[in-house]
């Protein structure tokens, strides 16, 4: 299964690196223009605040692991097995719970956003500007994500009880 899993994580990568790729060559035709040209280009601001927002969603929907994330553990290692095991199985529900129940009106507002438009920022082939809900539908795809994954970490802590090692190791990248 993990080798099945890694395709889609180096694809996902690929995607985030063209990104950020695009945030840096952006950002120097921003400095490019303000500073040499001395007529700032207006949709570089714009398009650097784009791709940040997609490039840190979408890695944490698809890239960013566990152990990756600072944690305050102490509370957590200072107190027995079985409330380890409470501790996860409350903080697992909760996010669930949570992102569930603003998941709906999540998606209201990014559908909402279709009358908005960008300020600068065009489809280059069309030449119109961009309905703010396709910028802002990766948080949609966050949140499905982060339910998606906190369902498998429920089964898993149902299944192989608490594992210590799960807590700082990616299930794609053991």
């Amino acid at each position: 299964m993990d080798k099945v899993l890694k395709l889609p994580l180096k694809f996902a990568q690929f995607l985030a690196a063209i990104m950020l790729a695009a945030l840096f060559i952006t950002f120097l035709l921003q400095i490019f223009s303000r500073y040499v040209l001395l007529t700032p280009f207006g949709w570089t601001l714009e398009l650097c605040l784009i791709l940040w927002l997609w490039i840190v969603f979408f890695g944490c929907s698809f890239i960013v692991r566990d152990r990756d994330h600072v944690t305050f553990d102490i509370l957590y290692y200072a107190v027995p097995r079985k409330i380890r095991y409470f501790f996860s199985l409350i903080s697992i529900l909760g996010l669930i719970l949570i992102m569930s129940w603003a998941f709906l009106p999540t998606i209201d507002y990014i559908d909402w956003m279709k009358m908005r438009k960008t300020t600068t920022v065009k489809i280059p082939i069309l030449g119109s500007k961009i309905p703010l809900k396709y910028i802002f539908s990766i948080y949609g795809i966050f949140m499905v994500s982060l339910i998606v994954q906190y369902l498998y970490k429920l089964y898993k802590l149902f299944k192989n009880g608490l594992n210590e090692e799960d807590r700082f190791s990616s299930t794609i990248n053991k």
